[in-house]
Formats: C-alpha cells, structure tokens, sequence
C-alpha cells in the first residue's frame, strides 16, 4: 500500500470515532442539527446506507466487473436493527465502515488500480474513489458544527 492508500485507508477507518467525538458535544443526538436538517442519529443512518449502497458495492464492482459504471445516487436513511438511537446507529456504521475497510486491506497493489465510471465524476479508480468518501465523510461531520 502506498503511503496515499495508506492515509486514504486510515483517514476512512476513522470515522466511528470522529462521528463519536463531534457527537459526544450535542446536548440531543436526535435534535435537528440546524433548522430544517437531519439530526446526529439521521446523519448518521445516511452514512450507513452510503457505505453500503454506494463505497461497498462500488468497490465490489471493481473487483468484479473489467470497468463497472455507476450512477449518480443520492440514498436516504438506512433502516434496520439499532436505527432507533444515535449510539445504535452509530454501532451499526462502524461495523458497515469496518467492512469497507477490510475491503480496502483485500487489495493488492493491481487491484488500487481498477477503474470504473461515475455518470458525473468521470473516471475514478479507488483511491479517487476512497478521496470522495473521505470527503463525503466530511461534509457531513460539519453538519455537526452548524447548530
């Protein structure tokens, strides 16, 4: 792993941490972020339905397909066991991020090098790919700091 793969993998891996300590200076995780936003737990139940939906099956189809191309989505909330809380959904997205993590560890030097087709962003391989979660993750952590 290069040391940019390295920084992109480690950056990714940690964001159940970062979620907890910007979360941890909120008087109410389920109290809308700003007027008319999502709360700490809403934002929270979108990173876990992008990690799925869109980081995961993204690099699943680079893995599996010669050159996938991907849509542009916008996921909503993720719904399942432990959407009812902030500390629940936030066991939840690091699980999901854990195993996007693991995915990244799979790969050999051949496979940071795959390719794929974004409607919007053009050719991305995974670490462009990894960059705009990095940054996905990011724009919604300053949501946190909005209120």
């Amino acid at each position: 792993m290069t040391p940019e793969q390295e920084a992109l993998r480690d950056g990714l891996a940690s964001l159940p941490a970062r979620l907890a300590l910007v979360a941890g200076r909120l008087p109410d995780p389920d109290a809308p972020l700003a007027p008319g936003e999502w709360s700490a737990r809403e934002v929270t139940l979108h990173l876990i339905v992008v990690e799925g939906e869109v980081w995961q099956a993204r690099l699943d189809a680079l893995v599996a397909d010669g050159f996938p191309h991907w849509p542009w989505v916008e996921p909503g909330l993720w719904a399942g066991p432990g959407d009812g809380t902030f500390d629940g959904a936030a066991r939840v997205l690091a699980a999901a991020r854990a195993a996007t993590i693991r995915r990244l560890d799979a790969l050999d030097d051949a496979g940071w090098t795959r390719r794929g087709l974004h409607a919007t962003l053009g050719e991305l391989d995974v670490a462009g790919l990894m960059r705009i979660a990095v940054n996905h993750d990011k724009e919604h952590l300053a949501q946190f700091d909005q209120g």
